[in-house]
This record gives structure tokens, sequence and C-alpha cells, in this order.
């Protein structure tokens, strides 16, 4: 090299030697976690994929392009899905193995091999009971169920995918149900599933409390599907929502097994969208129930109330009879009585005995001083009359 000459390479030859160097340092694969941020399946078969990481603060910290070749990616793809319940997905965290590789046409890779689900579904179990903390200390968890739901509930808001099984199902227990109850039911549709459910279903919440006032209560619902289908129902910013809502919220997710956080900070939960279906329907069975209970001890109250003044009107009855007869035999008693009376003093009785009744003009003659010489009367016999005139008179 002459003097004042400059040591320079090619681009070519620079990055060929920065390819060596780095296949030197990093001959065996190595273990990498990172999160996924874009996700490709080439038709190929291939899958590439954007790892990155953040900073704390949220910020990307670093960013590298991997492959996952389609021969290893067959394998790795159902395996994956049978471990966590759900696909590889943008927004997950993932801990894969991987040889570095660098092309000088390419720049620096990761050419994957392998995935550990478990650290997957670890991962996000440890986001979880950090956002459960976070809610405890901030008192999240009784907010909503210290609201008051309706005692008989019957205008509903609900939050699904129109098209999802679980939103038919529910529909179809709840409005066809065996009572014959009616409700009200007005669906606000969202994403139920990936990174971009949390926000989807906090929009359509924000759409049902501008009308709060039509619903007795807000119902979630969501089919089930796998542990990292449901992953967005841990999310903090949508649990925060769920328990400041103003309305009651009720959620029905998943499986059986399934519990998550928007079901702990829920008023009330229940396993799946149709049992939350026959939750409401049996709130209204239950209150039919208490009504034809209420009505049958009304009834019964009503005959045994019946029967004891019917029984009390019998007793009356009988007594009115026993002190009529008694009246009416007093009152014979005393009309005998007066009939014996009144026969004695039969003026007949009393002339057929000799006496006799002396009458002038018509009227009987009661003193001496009623007549006087001269006078012709008439006298009463017991079995005649006959005619005399007074000669004399004398007191």
């Amino acid at each position: 090299m002459e003097s004042g000459e400059k040591n320079t390479l090619g681009l070519k030859e620079l990055l060929g030697e920065v390819r060596e160097t780095l296949e030197s340092g990093f001959r065996e694969q190595v273990w990498v976690h990172a999160e996924i941020s874009e996700l490709k399946n080439h038709p190929s078969g291939h899958c590439y994929l954007t790892l990155t990481e953040s900073e704390p603060g949220g910020g990307i910290a670093a960013r590298a392009q991997a492959i996952i070749w389609a021969s290893r990616y067959r394998l790795l793809k159902p395996y994956f899905e049978s471990e966590t319940g759900q696909s590889l997905a943008v927004g997950m965290t993932v801990l894969v193995r991987a040889q570095v590789q660098y092309s000088e046409l390419y720049s620096l890779s990761l050419l994957v091999t392998d995935i550990d689900p478990s650290f997957t579904v670890g991962e996000q179990e440890r986001i979880r009971r950090a956002t459960i903390a976070r809610l405890e200390k901030e008192g999240m968890m009784d907010m909503n169920p210290s609201l008051t739901l309706p005692r008989l509930p019957r205008r509903f808001a609900v939050i699904s995918a129109e098209t999802a099984a679980g939103y038919r199902d529910f529909m179809r227990h709840l409005h066809e149900n065996e009572y014959g109850f009616r409700y009200h039911t007005e669906l606000f549709p969202a994403l139920m599933q990936g990174s971009d459910a949390p926000q989807s279903i906090i929009a359509a919440m924000d759409s049902v409390a501008r009308r709060s006032d039509e619903f007795d209560a807000l119902l979630i619902l969501r089919g089930g599907g796998g542990a990292m289908d449901l992953v967005c129902f841990d999310d903090y910013d949508l649990a925060v929502n769920v328990a400041q809502f103003p309305l009651p919220v009720l959620t029905g997710i998943g499986h059986d097994h399934d519990y998550h956080i928007v079901d702990m900070v829920a008023y009330t939960n229940v396993k799946t969208p149709t049992a939350l279906a026959d939750y409401i329907v049996d709130i209204f069975a239950q209150e039919d129930f208490n009504l034809e209970s209420l009505a049958t001890r009304l009834r019964l109250a009503v005959r045994g109330k019946a029967a004891s003044q019917l029984a009390r009107f019998d007793a009356l009855t009988l007594r009115l009879r026993s002190a009529a007869s008694s009246r009416l035999s007093d009152a014979l008693a005393t009309l005998d009585r007066m009939e014996l009376r009144v026969a004695a003093a039969d003026p007949v009785k009393i002339l057929s005995k000799g006496w006799a009744m002396a009458l002038k003009d018509g009227h009987r003659i009661t003193s001496a001083a009623d007549i006087k010489e001269g006078d012709e009367i008439v006298l009463l016999l017991g079995e005649g009359r006959a005619e005399a005139k007074i000669t004399k008179t004398s007191k």
C-alpha cells in the first residue's frame, strides 16, 4: 500500500467478515424470547416473523427478522396449537430456538427450529397474576359487584361477535325459553379474540355507556376456545372498564374451566353464553314460582278464613234459631194464658152460671142510678132474654 493510501473494504467484503464473525461466535443454536410484532404465512408454507423486545417504558429496544422453513413449520405449528390452544399471533411472547445467520444481501436473521409452548403459557400467567395484583391494589375488584341489578332485568346490551356460535346459542336459549318470558336485547358487535379485541370491546362498551339508561345490564359473551384465544379477557384496560362500568356487567365467556380477570371484576359471571341465558331465565322462573307460591298461600288463607266465617255463621244461625224458638215458646205460653183469661171472661160462660146482664137502650146497666121507676129494661140470661119494667129502685 502506497503512503497516504486508505485501507478500504468493499461492502460485500465487510459484510462477509461480519458474517464470518457472527457464525464463528454463534456456532450453536440459542434460545431467544421475544414478542411477535409481525407474522406472515407464505403460500410456500414458510412462516416469516418479526421479533421485537420492548423497553420498560414501551419503546422498541431490539428487532430481528426470523423464519421458520415450511418443513419445520408443518411440525411446530400443530404442536404449539395443541399445547397452548392458540395459533402463533402478533402480540404473543414466545421462546424460540434459533440459529443465528447472516447474509450479505438480507442482513441478520434467525432461523427458528423449535418453539417452547410452555414459555408462552407461563409468560401469560405471569402477566395475568401481575394484573390481578394491580387491580386488587387499585380497589377495582368490588366496584361493579356493588351495583344493583334490577329484580327482574329484561333490557340487555350484548357485546359479542355477531356470527359467533356462542352468541347464537345465547339468543336461542334466552328468547325461546320454555316459560315464554320476553326480553329485549341489542347487540354491540366487537372482536372477541386477538390483540385488538380489548380495544374493540372497550369501544363497544363506550357505545353502551352513552345509552346506559336504556338497559338494565351489559352482557359480554364469548364461546369456547383455546386458552390463548381468550387471553384478551385478562387485559388490564378491559378489566378496568368493566370494573368502572355504570351498569352491572354479566359475563359468559369460554368453557366450564375458564375463569378470566374480566370475570373477576364483573357483577357476576357464569361459564358459558348459554349458562348466562339460563341464569337470566332462572331469575324470572324463581320469581314466577314465588308468586305462584304466594297465590297458593293466599288461596288457602282465603279458604281458611271463609271456612271460619262459615262456621261462625252456622253457630250464629243455631243461636238465632234457638233464641227464636225460645221466644216463640214463651209467646205461645203467653197466648195460652191470655186465651184462658179471655175464655174465663167470656160473658156467655158467666151468664151460663146463673148470672144476668141488664141493658137499657142497648147499654149495660152498672149502677142503680142508671134507671128509675117506669124504665123498660132487657135482661140477658144464660139461655135467652127477658123484658122487664122497673117498678121501684133503692140504694
